[in-house]
């Protein structure tokens, strides 16, 4: 088991990690070691991932995750197979933690009668600035 927090932790079964070739540099031996990881982690169907949390994490992986409600994560920063597999891993347990977090709920305000009357008095004088730029019509 992999702990997230003090209530989620995941199972390794529910992680697949594919080796792939990475580009950059590393000279002749970058075409013939993979050393770039591939972390998938089926968000939609994990059953320890409660529901408020997995909407969260959806939302909050945007062009990572799959119709199909599968979160991939590229992970090729370093040379060594071993680090980039331990980013992915890193990376995945931020996003779920980060999903965790209940955004604040947002508490409607509203304007104080001084600051309706500054607004009105400034697009009064707004509107008198425009309204001496017109071009003056003589009445015959």
């Amino acid at each position: 088991m992999i702990p997230v927090t003090a209530s989620i932790a995941i199972h390794e079964d529910e992680i697949t990690l594919h080796f792939i070739r990475a580009g950059g540099p590393g000279g002749q031996k970058v075409n013939k070691v993979s050393t770039a990881v591939q972390l998938r982690f089926d968000a939609k169907r994990s059953p320890n991932l409660p529901e408020d949390v997995r909407t969260r994490l959806i939302r909050l992986a945007g062009r990572k995750i799959t119709e199909d409600g599968i979160l991939i994560i590229e992970a090729k920063r370093f040379r060594l197979q071993e680090r980039n597999r331990q980013d992915a891993l890193d990376r995945l347990i931020r996003l779920i933690r980060r999903a965790v977090e209940r955004p604040k709920p947002r508490v409607k305000t509203r304007l104080s009668g001084a600051a309706k009357k500054r607004r009105r008095a400034a697009k009064k004088h707004r509107s008198r600035i425009k309204a001496l730029r017109r071009p003056v019509v003589a009445n015959d």
